[in-house]
Protein backbone atom coordinates (compact mmCIF):
# COMPACT_ATOMS: atom_id res chain seq x y z
CA UNK A 1 0.00 0.00 0.00
CA UNK A 2 1.30 3.44 -0.89
CA UNK A 3 1.32 5.76 2.12
CA UNK A 4 1.85 9.41 1.19
CA UNK A 5 5.34 10.63 2.00
CA UNK A 6 5.35 13.68 4.26
CA UNK A 7 8.05 15.51 6.12
CA UNK A 8 8.08 15.42 9.90
CA UNK A 9 6.83 18.66 11.45
CA UNK A 10 9.11 19.20 14.43
CA UNK A 11 6.85 21.75 16.06
CA UNK A 12 3.86 19.39 15.80
CA UNK A 13 6.04 16.61 17.18
CA UNK A 14 6.68 18.59 20.35
CA UNK A 15 3.00 19.30 20.85
CA UNK A 16 1.42 16.02 19.81
CA UNK A 17 1.06 14.18 23.11
CA UNK A 18 -1.03 11.02 23.55
CA UNK A 19 -3.55 10.04 20.86
CA UNK A 20 -6.07 7.21 20.83
CA UNK A 21 -7.68 6.04 17.57
CA UNK A 22 -11.08 4.41 17.91
CA UNK A 23 -13.14 2.65 15.27
CA UNK A 24 -14.47 -0.78 14.40
CA UNK A 25 -12.25 -3.40 12.76
CA UNK A 26 -11.68 -2.25 9.18
CA UNK A 27 -12.19 1.45 9.89
CA UNK A 28 -8.60 2.23 8.88
CA UNK A 29 -6.98 2.86 12.28
CA UNK A 30 -3.70 1.18 11.34
CA UNK A 31 -3.30 3.13 8.10
CA UNK A 32 -4.09 6.43 9.79
CA UNK A 33 -1.75 5.68 12.69
CA UNK A 34 1.10 5.20 10.19
CA UNK A 35 0.27 8.52 8.53
CA UNK A 36 0.25 10.29 11.91
CA UNK A 37 3.64 8.73 12.65
CA UNK A 38 5.03 9.95 9.32
CA UNK A 39 3.67 13.49 9.69
CA UNK A 40 4.27 14.15 13.38
CA UNK A 41 7.26 11.92 14.12
CA UNK A 42 5.71 9.91 16.94
CA UNK A 43 5.40 6.11 17.15
CA UNK A 44 2.38 4.04 16.27
CA UNK A 45 1.74 1.65 19.16
CA UNK A 46 -0.40 -1.18 17.81
CA UNK A 47 -1.56 -3.83 20.24
CA UNK A 48 -2.31 -6.05 17.25
CA UNK A 49 1.32 -5.83 16.12
CA UNK A 50 2.58 -6.42 19.64
CA UNK A 51 0.38 -9.47 20.07
CA UNK A 52 1.34 -10.89 16.68
CA UNK A 53 4.99 -10.45 17.62
CA UNK A 54 4.41 -12.56 20.73
CA UNK A 55 2.60 -15.16 18.61
CA UNK A 56 5.49 -15.31 16.13
CA UNK A 57 7.97 -15.78 18.99
CA UNK A 58 5.69 -18.37 20.61
CA UNK A 59 5.89 -16.71 24.01
CA UNK A 60 3.44 -17.80 26.74
CA UNK A 61 1.43 -14.62 26.06
CA UNK A 62 1.54 -15.38 22.35
CA UNK A 63 0.19 -18.88 22.88
CA UNK A 64 -2.74 -17.53 24.91
CA UNK A 65 -3.37 -14.66 22.51
CA UNK A 66 -3.35 -16.88 19.42
CA UNK A 67 -6.19 -19.02 20.72
CA UNK A 68 -8.21 -16.01 21.88
CA UNK A 69 -7.79 -13.96 18.67
CA UNK A 70 -8.57 -17.01 16.56
CA UNK A 71 -12.02 -17.06 18.15
CA UNK A 72 -12.49 -13.36 17.39
CA UNK A 73 -12.35 -12.48 21.10
CA UNK A 74 -10.35 -9.85 22.96
CA UNK A 75 -7.22 -10.62 24.94
CA UNK A 76 -7.84 -10.08 28.69
CA UNK A 77 -7.13 -6.59 30.04
CA UNK A 78 -4.39 -7.61 32.46
CA UNK A 79 -2.28 -9.08 29.66
CA UNK A 80 -2.81 -6.20 27.25
CA UNK A 81 -2.28 -3.41 29.80
CA UNK A 82 1.05 -4.82 30.96
CA UNK A 83 2.24 -5.14 27.38
CA UNK A 84 1.17 -1.57 26.52
CA UNK A 85 2.75 -0.12 29.63
CA UNK A 86 6.07 -1.71 28.73
CA UNK A 87 5.92 -0.28 25.19
CA UNK A 88 5.01 3.24 26.34
CA UNK A 89 8.00 3.21 28.70
CA UNK A 90 10.35 3.23 25.70
CA UNK A 91 12.22 6.42 24.81
CA UNK A 92 10.54 7.02 21.45
CA UNK A 93 7.22 7.66 23.25
CA UNK A 94 8.54 10.68 25.16
CA UNK A 95 7.01 13.28 22.83
CA UNK A 96 3.76 11.46 22.22
CA UNK A 97 2.34 8.29 20.72
CA UNK A 98 -0.66 6.99 18.81
CA UNK A 99 -2.47 4.02 20.32
CA UNK A 100 -3.99 1.79 17.63
CA UNK A 101 -6.21 -0.96 19.02
CA UNK A 102 -6.00 0.19 22.62
CA UNK A 103 -8.00 0.81 24.72
CA UNK A 104 -10.75 -1.57 23.64
CA UNK A 105 -12.77 -1.60 26.85
CA UNK A 106 -13.82 1.03 29.36
CA UNK A 107 -11.68 -0.73 31.96
CA UNK A 108 -8.61 -0.32 29.71
CA UNK A 109 -9.50 3.35 29.15
CA UNK A 110 -9.74 3.93 32.90
CA UNK A 111 -6.37 2.23 33.35
CA UNK A 112 -4.82 4.49 30.70
CA UNK A 113 -6.36 7.63 32.20
CA UNK A 114 -5.00 6.67 35.58
CA UNK A 115 -1.49 6.15 34.23
CA UNK A 116 -1.55 9.45 32.31
CA UNK A 117 -2.95 11.47 35.21
CA UNK A 118 -0.45 10.01 37.65
CA UNK A 119 2.46 10.61 35.25
CA UNK A 120 3.44 6.95 35.38
CA UNK A 121 4.12 6.62 31.65
CA UNK A 122 7.28 7.86 30.02
CA UNK A 123 7.27 11.25 28.32
CA UNK A 124 6.18 13.86 30.86
CA UNK A 125 6.41 16.67 28.22
CA UNK A 126 3.87 14.79 26.10
CA UNK A 127 1.57 14.35 29.07
CA UNK A 128 1.15 18.13 29.36
CA UNK A 129 -0.89 17.89 26.17
CA UNK A 130 -4.34 16.40 26.89
CA UNK A 131 -5.33 13.03 25.54
CA UNK A 132 -7.11 13.30 22.20
CA UNK A 133 -9.42 10.46 21.15
CA UNK A 134 -10.35 10.24 17.45
CA UNK A 135 -13.24 8.00 16.43
CA UNK A 136 -13.15 6.93 12.77
CA UNK A 137 -16.87 6.40 12.14
CA UNK A 138 -18.01 4.03 9.38
CA UNK A 139 -21.13 1.95 8.63
CA UNK A 140 -21.42 -1.81 9.01
CA UNK A 141 -21.78 -2.68 5.32
CA UNK A 142 -18.62 -0.85 4.33
CA UNK A 143 -16.74 -2.46 7.22
CA UNK A 144 -17.58 -5.97 6.02
CA UNK A 145 -16.63 -5.06 2.44
CA UNK A 146 -13.28 -3.69 3.57
CA UNK A 147 -12.43 -6.58 5.89
CA UNK A 148 -13.26 -9.45 3.55
CA UNK A 149 -11.16 -7.83 0.81
CA UNK A 150 -8.18 -7.09 3.04
CA UNK A 151 -4.80 -8.66 2.30
CA UNK A 152 -1.65 -8.41 4.41
CA UNK A 153 2.06 -8.79 3.75
CA UNK A 154 3.35 -11.41 6.21
CA UNK A 155 6.82 -9.81 6.29
CA UNK A 156 6.55 -6.00 6.26
CA UNK A 157 2.98 -5.81 7.62
CA UNK A 158 1.62 -3.65 4.76
CA UNK A 159 -2.17 -3.83 4.44
CA UNK A 160 -4.06 -3.69 1.13
CA UNK A 161 -7.73 -3.78 0.13
CA UNK A 162 -8.79 -5.29 -3.18
CA UNK A 163 -11.46 -2.59 -3.62
CA UNK A 164 -9.87 0.57 -2.26
CA UNK A 165 -6.08 0.23 -2.38
CA UNK A 166 -5.04 -2.92 -4.26
CA UNK A 167 -1.38 -3.84 -4.74
CA UNK A 168 0.14 -2.88 -8.10
CA UNK A 169 0.59 -6.57 -8.93
CA UNK A 170 -2.28 -8.84 -7.80
CA UNK A 171 -1.39 -10.90 -4.73
CA UNK A 172 2.08 -9.38 -4.31
CA UNK A 173 3.33 -6.78 -1.83
CA UNK A 174 4.47 -3.53 -3.47
CA UNK A 175 7.22 -3.11 -0.90
CA UNK A 176 9.07 -6.41 -0.73
CA UNK A 177 7.44 -8.69 -3.31
CA UNK A 178 6.08 -11.18 -0.76
CA UNK A 179 2.91 -13.10 -1.49
CA UNK A 180 0.00 -11.47 0.30
CA UNK A 181 -2.16 -13.45 2.71
CA UNK A 182 -5.64 -13.28 4.20
CA UNK A 183 -5.18 -13.19 7.94
CA UNK A 184 -7.37 -15.57 9.92
CA UNK A 185 -9.04 -12.63 11.66
CA UNK A 186 -10.08 -11.29 8.21
CA UNK A 187 -12.06 -14.42 7.35
CA UNK A 188 -15.81 -13.82 7.23
CA UNK A 189 -16.80 -16.02 10.17
CA UNK A 190 -14.21 -14.38 12.39
CA UNK A 191 -15.19 -10.91 11.13
CA UNK A 192 -18.79 -11.42 12.27
CA UNK A 193 -17.59 -12.34 15.75
CA UNK A 194 -15.14 -9.43 15.83
CA UNK A 195 -17.87 -6.93 15.01
CA UNK A 196 -20.19 -8.44 17.64
CA UNK A 197 -17.37 -8.18 20.18
CA UNK A 198 -16.72 -4.58 19.14
CA UNK A 199 -20.36 -3.59 19.57
CA UNK A 200 -20.58 -5.29 22.96
CA UNK A 201 -17.28 -4.28 24.54
CA UNK A 202 -15.64 -1.47 22.58
CA UNK A 203 -18.46 0.77 21.38
CA UNK A 204 -19.12 1.98 24.97
CA UNK A 205 -15.72 3.69 24.77
CA UNK A 206 -17.24 6.40 22.60
CA UNK A 207 -19.69 7.23 25.37
CA UNK A 208 -16.92 7.15 27.98
CA UNK A 209 -14.69 9.55 26.07
CA UNK A 210 -17.57 11.74 24.92
CA UNK A 211 -18.64 12.26 28.51
CA UNK A 212 -15.05 13.12 29.41
CA UNK A 213 -14.76 15.61 26.53
CA UNK A 214 -11.80 13.98 24.79
CA UNK A 215 -13.71 12.50 21.81
CA UNK A 216 -13.60 13.87 18.27
CA UNK A 217 -15.11 12.13 15.22
CA UNK A 218 -14.03 11.91 11.59
CA UNK A 219 -15.91 10.36 8.67
CA UNK A 220 -14.29 7.03 7.80
CA UNK A 221 -16.06 6.66 4.43
CA UNK A 222 -13.73 9.02 2.54
CA UNK A 223 -10.41 8.34 0.86
CA UNK A 224 -7.31 7.60 2.92
CA UNK A 225 -5.98 11.12 2.28
CA UNK A 226 -9.31 12.80 3.11
CA UNK A 227 -9.45 11.00 6.44
CA UNK A 228 -5.77 11.77 7.09
CA UNK A 229 -6.32 15.47 6.43
CA UNK A 230 -9.30 15.57 8.80
CA UNK A 231 -7.16 13.96 11.51
CA UNK A 232 -4.24 16.34 10.89
CA UNK A 233 -6.62 19.28 11.17
CA UNK A 234 -7.74 18.02 14.58
CA UNK A 235 -4.20 17.46 15.79
CA UNK A 236 -2.84 20.76 14.51
CA UNK A 237 -5.45 22.72 16.42
CA UNK A 238 -5.46 20.53 19.51
CA UNK A 239 -3.71 23.27 21.42
CA UNK A 240 -7.09 25.00 21.41
CA UNK A 241 -8.77 21.96 22.95
CA UNK A 242 -8.55 21.99 26.72
CA UNK A 243 -8.43 18.75 28.66
CA UNK A 244 -11.95 17.36 29.09
CA UNK A 245 -13.58 20.16 27.08
CA UNK A 246 -16.97 19.60 25.44
CA UNK A 247 -16.98 17.66 22.19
Amino acid sequence: MDIPTVSVDTHARRATGPIVLLGAPGAGKGTQAKLIAAHFGIPQVSTGDLLRDHVRRNTPLGQQAQAIMGRGELVPDQLVCGMVEGRLAEKDCEQGFTLDGFPRTVAQAQWLDGRLQAGLLRGKPAQKVPLLVIDIAIDYGLLVQRLTARRTCPHCGAIYNLHFNPPRKPGVCDGDGSNLITRKDDEEAVIVERLKTYERQTLPLTDYYRQGGALRRVDGAGTVEQIAQAIRDLLERRGDVSCRSSA
